[in-house]
């Protein structure tokens, strides 16, 4: 084992001013990369802001093999986010983030870049976060960090093992990414876009098209470790409700919720306040839970089924519209019940909705046999990561 600080150089961001700054790319300027240029271990070319590259030190250009991360931020889920520089880049990085600049002779690049998703690094990482004021991480920090140090040649065979290893769980994941386009340009096909509704279906009201329109508690009741399910808007992504990670209440102050708000298999949980407003999901359980800041549809099956109010309200232009809507009131994103009541929904025949639906199920089920393999393929690298850092992987 050695420390950090014997095999890198560190790098300390760029300190610039709000003057200084321009949002789009013009000549003499170049872009700043920021902690949220770093996304799942790869730099999200993305969302940049520009600085005139007078400002910039010829050593705060991102070069090929730097590691980026996230050193100082008020999130503590944010602070330690790494990922490499695949290239040199007419680029460089805010005062928040840090750069670690490997000594190439001693360590290879692409054993390095997986030193940063070990537990040991993470795990360390969080710990000293937590210990630092606003969650920020010093150059000692970094510098007393310990890494397995073999040779050259083995870091270069044990990082293409592990890069193989990555490249399969990849392109599972971008698979599962495709299944979801499927279903939404399915959607498209065949009802036409929400908004413009090309098709001329029926429309009417979302009071109309449903039985019930409500909402969970307002209330902040106690959470427990056990009891009955406590579902709030944290919990809900398009078309998927996170029921494994919810917190619990008490059985009786369930009770009192569920009288209100009595979310039953096929109904729609719908995000109406805060940051993830305008996320739909169908209810996928038969038990019973409670919510909170979270509406509830109830669709008329007469008229209309859950699947197709998931996917109307999910669709790109008409939840750009509802989030609009709900910014009208006020700095917090919110849409009220009665707006929510008021909101127009197209009417294709029952019929094609169930035709709809039937393919989604379809194309869902392909979907999670390439999510098991996902599981498979992340247990496998994670083996072989843990194996590689304790130096089991090659001889």
């Amino acid at each position: 084992m050695i420390i950090l600080g014997d095999i890198i150089e560190q790098i300390r961001g760029l300190s610039y001013s709000k003057k200084d700054v321009v949002s789009k790319s013009i000549e003499g300027y170049n872009p700043v990369l920021r902690a949220g240029n770093i996304k799942l271990g790869q730099i999200i070319e993305d969302n940049y802001v520009y600085v005139p590259n007078n400002l910039i030190k010829e050593k705060q250009f991102l070069k090929e093999g730097d590691i980026l991360i996230a050193a100082s931020s008020g999130s503590l889920s944010i602070v330690g986010k790494a990922a490499m520089v695949n290239s040199n880049m007419d680029a460089t990085f805010g005062a928040f983030c840090k750069v670690l600049r490997p000594k190439q002779e001693r360590v290879y690049k692409g054993y390095f870049k997986h030193y940063f998703e070990t537990s040991y690094y993470k795990r360390t990482i969080k710990s000293l976060a937590e210990g630092a004021n606003i969650n920020n991480l010093r150059t000692g920090h970094f510098d007393n960090l310990e890494i397995p140090l073999p040779p050259i040649d083995q870091q270069k065979k044990i990082a293409a093992i592990l890069d193989a290893a990555d490249a399969y769980r990849q392109k599972t994941k971008a698979l599962i990414t495709k299944y979801d386009e499927l279903t939404q340009s399915l959607f498209l096909d065949m009802f036409g876009d929400p908004v413009t509704n090309p098709k001329g279906w029926g429309i009417t009201l979302l009071s109309n098209a449903c039985s019930k329109i409500t909402d969970g508690t307002h209330d902040t009741p106690d959470r427990l470790k056990e009891g009955v399910k406590f579902i709030t808007g944290k919990h809900i992504r398009p078309y998927v409700i996170d029921y494994d990670n919810s917190d619990y209440v008490d059985k009786d102050v369930h009770k009192i919720i569920f009288k209100r708000c009595n979310p039953e298999l096929g109904d729609v949980l719908y995000t109406n306040i805060g940051v993830n407003l305008g996320t739909a999901a169908v209810n996928k359980v038969k038990y019973e839970f409670s919510m909170k800041n979270v509406a509830l549809l109830k669709p008329n099956k007469d008229l209309i089924i859950g699947r197709y109010i998931e996917y109307f309200l999910n669709s790109e232009n008409m939840k750009k519209k509802i989030v609009w809507i709900g910014s009208l009131g006020g700095a917090q994103q919110f849409l009220s019940l009665t707006l929510l009541r008021r909101l127009k929904i197209n009417l294709p025949p029952l019929n094609l909705q169930n035709q709809f639906a039937e393919r989604v199920q379809a194309i869902e089920a392909q979907k999670a046999q390439t999510q098991a393999s996902l599981a498979q393929a992340e247990d496998l690298f994670n083996s072989l990561l843990q194996r590689a850092f304790k130096g089991e992987l090659t001889s």
